[in-house]
């Protein structure tokens, strides 16, 4: 089956992935020691929508040994230290999603930083129609090893579907031999992540990030005005607390968890305590490779 790549489609995940671009340069740019998390959370969602498009989900910002879904709360005064920072960014044009990450370090530790970076150009270099997805997760795998630190694999890049931030294929960071062979046309997020730890995540006790389950009939007030902005303005995406504009925004997500309406997202941490780097790009299968679409234009 023969596929367009000037399709609609393609060219709004094209316009999502050269925003993120632009955004993820200058939110980097604003980490600094003594600079404000929400700071900078909220310059990034605020410049995605002056460029054009609109947050696919809370900015992560990932500290030391977080890997993944910690979001600044509303009040949230936390500022940067000599830490190793994981910024991981995403935006959507009508729904069709470009995907990002990078690591700001400020820890001391750029060989960790480099490891999962470099292991994303070699991935991103093997893709191809008919790659198979355990061949990304070698490659992946073999760099980071390369650096003497550990993949983190429980955790994988995905494929990116419409209002859908997490679809098939998953992207293994490691080696494997299930999985699938990529075809034209797919758009996928590839993101090593690399560890001076053991090389696995687990949850932990923060939770600031949540996502629509189903929709249901509720009863409270407050929570059927958030399930209301949920439904209308981020549909299946995952969105923050401090997104919601009911005033007790905290009590309304609990009402709606324990009605199974929104799940949310614990933050997750490298289970060792130790440090977590990571890279991301989105990427679009071509028929004679690939096209990355968060790359500077």
């Amino acid at each position: 089956m023969s596929v367009d790549l000037s399709d609609e489609k393609f060219e709004k995940h094209r316009e999502a992935g050269e925003i993120l671009a632009q955004v993820r340069e200058e939110a980097a740019e604003r980490v600094e020691v003594g600079v404000s998390h929400l700071d900078v959370a909220e310059y990034a969602e605020e410049r995605i929508r002056e460029l054009g498009g609109e947050p696919a989900f809370p900015v992560n910002i990932s500290i030391d040994e977080e890997a993944a879904h910690a979001t600044p709360a509303p009040d949230d005064e936390s500022e940067f230290g000599e830490e190793m920072v994981n910024l991981d960014i995403g935006v959507h044009v009508d729904g069709w999603l470009a995907d990002t990450a990078v690591t700001v370090d400020l820890s001391g530790n750029a060989e960790l930083a480099e490891a999962s970076a470099e292991a994303l150009e070699a991935a991103i270099d093997v893709v191809e129609p008919g790659v198979h997805t355990g061949e990304i997760g070698a490659e992946i795998e073999s760099v980071i090893d390369g650096y003497g630190y550990n993949p983190v694999v429980n955790l994988s890049g995905h494929g990116l579907g419409h209002w859908e931030q997490h679809t098939e294929p998953n992207i293994p960071n490691r080696g494997v031999q299930q999985g699938v062979e990529l075809e034209v046309g797919d758009v996928v997020a590839i993101e090593p992540f690399a560890t001076d730890g053991g090389g696995k995540v687990s949850e932990g006790a923060t939770e600031e990030i949540y996502a629509l389950e189903r929709e249901a009939s509720v009863r409270d007030r407050g929570a059927r005005q958030a399930l209301e902005q949920i439904v209308e303005e981020f549909k299946t995406l995952p969105f923050a607390r401090r997104w919601l504009e009911t005033s007790r925004a905290e009590m309304a997500l609990r009402r709606l968890k324990q009605k199974n309406v929104v799940h949310g997202y614990p933050v997750l941490k490298e289970e060792d305590g130790c440090l977590v780097s990571q890279k991301e790009h989105t990427v679009l299968v071509t028929e004679d490779g690939c096209e990355v679409t968060t790359r500077p234009r």
